[in-house]
């Protein structure tokens, strides 16, 4: 707070009027099931990024990101997005989102401090939205409640930056709580919050710093008649999370699937119900306290996203591989100790591990050795659980 006050202070010469936090998040599974109403696994983590802002005596905003070195800057009679403004879209976005519901901002600076950078993929430019949102509020003494702010965020994702996977991003930063994990049902509309505790067990978020590389256009697969299909294979089950869940024959998914002419739509939409069943079983895992059952979730949904839905690559499996191998019997499939999947911003280049206390500095070593091998440096951060926003 005290360096966010002084860099503050240092680009306006003033101090802020109000300052908010938001944290990082990943998604553990599911989060490529959202435009077929299915479910998503997320954790808020302990990577946070704070918001500084205070008024302005014309209607002129400023924004400062203290670890880009970055300044830009708009007005409220002119926003719109820019490419070179990157992040600071995302700032101007949140203001959009409230003029446009009928709330009357005045000119405003904004700082922000976060040492992630958003390009981790990390969540940290939807912290950044929802910390800058809450400051917002605060400022001006609007009075809305936690669903207004949801319709704020929906407006600045939906109308200004013309993002449609939103939910599960604002829900892990908005309501998460320390030690537990958020299930966002996007049928409902809603989550809940997960207590998650699997003691003498570390998470451990790796960026392996590989470019980015869009192999599909995953918009493709989000077309009316895919949802369709997805739908007819749809089955009502009172005694699972959400009320329902795929239809387990295979016979009858080849049947429904049959329609599908392209080899690789098909085996996303595979890849999509197999999600939904990773979810459910690392949920109830969860609340077994059963962690081999929780890494099998986690392993099954890897593989998936690996072998059908072709976002992974030899770097990330190389990871996911040594540990498993940390494992004393890593042949036992049905008892392991370590996960972990990949992760990230759009196809990814991170992962997330979940591993024993006592493997962690053996993964550090294996982090040194494939450094050596593919010439990245991968960075990676250990994290816990984390509380939703806050003002400061």
């Amino acid at each position: 707070m005290d360096r966010l006050i002084e860099a503050h202070l240092a680009e306006y010469s003033q101090r802020p009027d109000v300052m908010a936090s938001a944290p990082g998040r990943f998604h553990l599974i599911g989060e490529h099931t959202w435009f077929v109403k299915d479910k998503t696994l997320s954790m808020a983590v302990n990577l946070p990024v704070y918001v500084a802002v205070s008024r302005r005596s014309d209607s002129n905003l400023r924004f400062d990101f203290v670890q880009l070195n970055e300044k830009k800057r708009a007005s409220l009679s002119s926003l719109k997005i820019k490419k070179e403004d990157r992040w600071a879209n995302a700032l101007k976005a949140v203001v959009y989102g409230f003029t446009s519901g009928g709330f009357s901002c005045g000119g405003m600076n904004f700082t922000v401090y976060s040492e992630i950078l958003p390009s981790a993929g990390f969540g940290i430019t939807t912290a950044m939205k929802v910390a800058a949102a809450w400051a917002v509020r605060k400022l001006h003494s609007f009075r809305c409640s936690d669903d207004q702010m949801l319709q704020v965020l929906e407006r600045a994702n939906r109308n200004f930056l013309g993002a449609e996977n939103i939910k599960a991003d604002n829900f892990a930063a908005i309501y998460s709580k320390p030690g537990s994990l958020v299930l966002t049902d996007y049928a409902r509309g809603e989550c809940d919050v997960i207590p998650f505790k699997f003691p003498g067990h570390t998470v451990v978020l790796t960026d392996a710093r590989v470019p980015r590389i869009t192999t599909w256009n995953e918009e493709s697969l989000q077309q009316p008649e895919n949802v369709i299909l997805l739908g007819e294979l749809k089955e009502r089950k009172a005694n699972v999370y959400g009320g329902w869940h795929y239809e387990d024959s295979k016979a009858e998914v080849n049947e429904v699937l049959s329609v599908v002419s392209s080899e690789d739509t098909r085996r996303r939409l595979l890849c999509i119900m197999n999600e939904h069943k990773c979810v459910l079983d690392a949920v109830s895992a969860i609340e077994k306290g059963d962690f081999p059952a929780f890494a099998r979730a986690v392993k099954s949904s890897h593989e998936g996203l690996r072998d059908l839905y072709d976002i992974s690559c030899p770097e990330i499996d190389w990871i996911l591989k040594r540990v498993q191998m940390l494992d004393e019997s890593p042949d036992d499939l049905r008892n392991p100790v370590n996960c972990g999947r990949i992760t990230g911003k759009g196809f990814g280049r991170c992962t997330y591990t979940i591993i024993r206390n006592g493997d962690l500095d053996k993964f550090r070593a294996r982090l040194d050795e494939y450094e050596h091998i593919f010439g990245f440096k991968p960075e990676y951060h250990i994290v816990k659980p984390a509380g939703g926003v806050r003002v400061l």
